[in-house]
């Protein structure tokens, strides 16, 4: 049986991850085994009720048989994740998704307004093509309601229903592209008080092992495994393969660990963007366009750098690379006109593209305002006979027309390639991909 949990959590405190760790001790004390990966769905970063990062959690539950690991402990007890399983038998399918939307209520910040817990319990998973409009667009909740009743799965909601969306699309993530989280939670008597993370040991697992990655920021130097919340979550390793992210833990020295679980997420895979022209970017969603620089960069108070960008059928948004990123408003002011680029991001009601990463395709040549042209008898600049009547020789009185100027080439600012924001300013799904090119410069 799969279970999908979402809006659990308030601004407040709570989190949905820890939800589900609470629904894994449940499952274990009652018998049942978790199959496959506990799983953390973040979707479209855009949703403006969103209470943090937009994630929804899921995982499956059943009568475990083959290989099995430990991918988690709560309680001094062990979690265990079966390859392999089968389903429940139908009375205890029911009692246990009773007990786990039990759980669920008591677990969530209800007493907060805008909290309006969800749960979806499924035999199978829901269709593909739920995740990919939930992590894109924005979903209305009767249709994640209208999916979850064709393919044969029960909703359980309270209040809004809007839990319902993420709770039904994280049962419908594909999973195939996917990084790993291995989350530590606190105490409960220490929730509310200030984290204590040993930095120094948070980057020493980093170096050790090269899989981890936005653990932490050389630019800004702050430390991103941990939040700034009220809430249960004390860090969270995140990595490219599930092992990286488990052996690391082990040498991250921090305040005592209450439960630790390990999820499977989509975060880093970048599913929220599609390449897409610049009349297709609805409001409160995200895409990759590519075009032509149309104007020089603009500085504006703060620190930000604004462009309008023309894409190939000659439409034209305006992208705003913002201060935080660091490396993006400072690669923008070196565009300039003509430059092929492509650019990746979001916008929201207004039509400007809030950049996320700049793809340098190929410089402009040339740049500046036309120059005479060189007499090649004399070796000696001509002179400008007047707009749009052409060149003369001082010397020899030779003329040229004005399409004989020529233009001051332009050296390559930067090599092409792909640059990201600052690991601080990156959001849970932006793409990973290789070293950005600019991570190693000083700007």
């Amino acid at each position: 049986m799969w279970i999908g949990i979402d809006d659990t959590d308030s601004p407040r405190g709570g989190c949905t991850t820890w939800v589900l760790t609470e629904l894994l001790a449940l499952a274990r004390d009652r018998g049942i085994d978790l199959i496959g990966l506990p799983r953390l769905v973040r979707l479209n970063p855009n949703i403006p009720w969103k209470t943090r990062g937009n994630a929804a959690l899921s995982a499956c539950f059943g009568r475990g048989r083959g290989p099995r690991q430990v991918v988690g402990e709560i309680a001094g007890r062990a979690i265990w994740s079966y390859r392999a399983g089968r389903d429940l038998p139908a009375r205890e399918a029911e009692d246990w998704e009773r007990a786990a939307w039990n759980v669920v209520c008591q677990r969530s910040q209800r007493d907060v307004p805008g909290t309006d817990p969800a749960m979806v319990s499924s035999p199978r998973r829901m269709p593909a093509r739920l995740y990919w409009r939930a992590v894109r667009e924005i979903v209305p909740t009767a249709d994640a309601r209208r999916i979850v009743r064709a393919h044969g799965g029960r909703l359980r909601a309270i209040g809004s229903g809007q839990g319902a969306v993420g709770a039904a699309a994280s049962l419908a993530w594909p999973g195939r592209h996917a990084t790993f989280e291995a989350i530590a939670y606190r105490i409960p008597d220490r929730i509310g008080q200030p984290r204590k993370i040993d930095a120094r040991s948070v980057r020493t697992a980093q170096s050790t092992y090269p899989d981890l990655f936005l653990c932490w920021d050389a630019r800004t130097r702050r430390l991103l495994v941990a939040p700034h919340t009220p809430c249960p979550i004390l860090y969270g390793l995140r990595a490219r393969t599930p092992m990286a992210a488990m052996r690391a833990r082990r040498i991250v020295r921090s305040e005592p660990v209450e439960r630790w679980v390990l999820f499977r997420t989509n975060q880093g895979t970048g599913d929220h963007l599609r390449t897409i022209g610049i009349d297709a970017l609805a409001p409160r969603t995200s895409g990759r366009i590519r075009g032509r620089v149309g104007a020089p960069p603009h500085s504006r108070p703060g620190g930000h750098v604004t462009f309008p960008l023309v894409d190939a059928k000659g439409r034209t948004i305006a992208c705003v690379a913002f201060e935080p990123t660091k490396t993006l408003p400072r690669v923008a002011r070196l565009l300039d006109v003509g430059d092929r680029i492509a650019v990746w991001g979001s916008r929201g009601i207004e039509p400007v593209l809030r950049i996320e990463g700049i793809e340098v395709q190929r410089w402009s040549p040339e740049r500046g305002p036309p120059l005479p042209p060189t007499c090649p008898r004399c070796t000696r600049p001509s002179h400008s006979l007047g707009r749009a009547r052409g060149y003369r020789c001082r010397s020899c009185g030779a003329r040229w027309p004005p399409e004989a100027a020529r233009r001051a080439t332009r050296p390559a600012p930067l090599p092409p390639g792909a640059y990201h924001p600052t690991p601080s300013a990156r959001r849970h799904l932006a793409p990973l991909g290789p070293e950005a090119p600019g991570d190693a410069l000083s700007f």
